[in-house]
């Protein structure tokens, strides 16, 4: 068990490295923060030179793997952290700076428990997207297949679970502080992070999560889920069928390439509502940098570790929700929320 002692000098640490690059002044300037947590952060950039513009990405970054999903996750909560904040968290997503590809292979081996190029014909060296967990390198497999290899971070396993330890530890010490922390519920918002994170780094886990998407959206032919190559898939390497597409995200390539955005979208939240409402089972985590445009204004979706499930009665006030939103009856809106328990 760790001591109280590693936890402070961890977080004096991490608290050091966001005040440097401004991290911090958001919440030090909230009048909603406790005051003994606004002091403490004061006395963490006591000394240093903190920028005019707070760089939020730099300073998760800094930090390692563990805080760059925290940072992916808080990209997704502008209504949180902000705009600005979230804007600029958003560059956590897929611009990671990468694990030297000799590490990348040392990793494979060891998983396959055999030699690369009796898999592999060729893997490209320069990665074409890494995260906080993984990276991914295109490859032609021996068979002459181009697929997509997602590899997990060398240690990354180890540094979740010290960091983890850490956030869960300083969790419970400012969430009896009162006030807006503690209605923002630290302790089960760690803990929800803790559960999922465990789920991404196992990819065979994810492999099944996007077996089981693709069969459950047969019917839905113009959403794309890329197969999964099971012959090169272990806990810690997945490989997928590759899907060469525009990002959602790149919305002037998609002009310039002439899609129907329209439809795409239309196609996307189609594709969605089956997931959610029809199936109970959907992707978790389908923000722009996970989608990708096909020709003939189809949407292909990769990253499949954070998957949800709604059971049947959930997806009835889900469904209720919707159609109360879309005819204006807000009224039934509200009293699903308190029959849901969702206020």
């Amino acid at each position: 068990m760790t001591s109280p002692i590693v936890h402070t000098w961890r977080l004096l640490k991490w608290g050091r490295t966001l005040a440097r690059h401004g991290a911090l002044r958001g919440i030090e300037r909230d009048p909603n923060a406790p005051l003994r947590l606004r002091r403490l952060l004061r006395l963490a950039r006591l000394g240093a030179r903190v920028p005019e513009v707070p760089r939020y990405a730099d300073a998760f970054e800094a930090l390692g793997p563990a805080a760059i999903k925290l940072g992916q996750t808080l990209a997704t909560r502008p209504d949180i952290v902000g705009e600005a904040a979230a804007s600029d968290l958003l560059r956590l997503q897929d611009a990671v700076p990468p694990v030297p590809f000799e590490a990348v292979c040392d990793v494979m081996r060891k998983s396959f428990g055999r030699p690369l190029d009796t898999l592999f014909a060729h893997i490209e060296e320069i990665p074409v997207g890494a995260a906080s967990i993984a990276q991914v390198h295109r490859a032609r497999t021996t068979d002459g297949r181009i697929v997509a290899v997602k590899v997990l971070r060398p240690g990354v396993e180890e540094d979740f679970a010290r960091a983890i330890d850490t956030y869960e530890w300083a969790a419970a010490q400012i969430e009896p502080m009162g006030g807006e922390i503690a209605r923002l519920q630290p302790r089960l918002v760690i803990e929800t992070f803790k559960r999922w994170t465990a789920r991404e780094l196992n990819f065979t886990r994810e492999a099944a999560s996007a077996s089981e998407l693709a069969e459950s959206m047969t019917s839905e032919p113009d959403f794309v889920v890329p197969a999964v190559d099971w012959a090169r898939t272990t806990g810690r390497v997945l490989t997928i069928e590759w899907i060469d597409g525009i990002k959602l995200s790149n919305r002037a390539a998609l002009v310039e390439a002439g899609y129907d955005l329209p439809v795409l979208a239309q196609v996307l939240v189609h594709a969605f509502l089956r997931q959610a409402i029809a199936d109970g089972f959907f992707h978790a985590d389908l923000h722009q940098g996970n989608l990708f445009a096909l020709p003939g204004n189809r949407v292909a979706a990769i990253d499949f570790g954070i998957m949800g499930r709604i059971d049947r009665r959930a997806r009835l006030w889900l469904a209720e929700i919707l159609y109360g939103l879309i005819t204006g009856n807000y009224r039934r809106v509200a009293e699903i929320h308190f029959e849901a328990q969702y206020v």
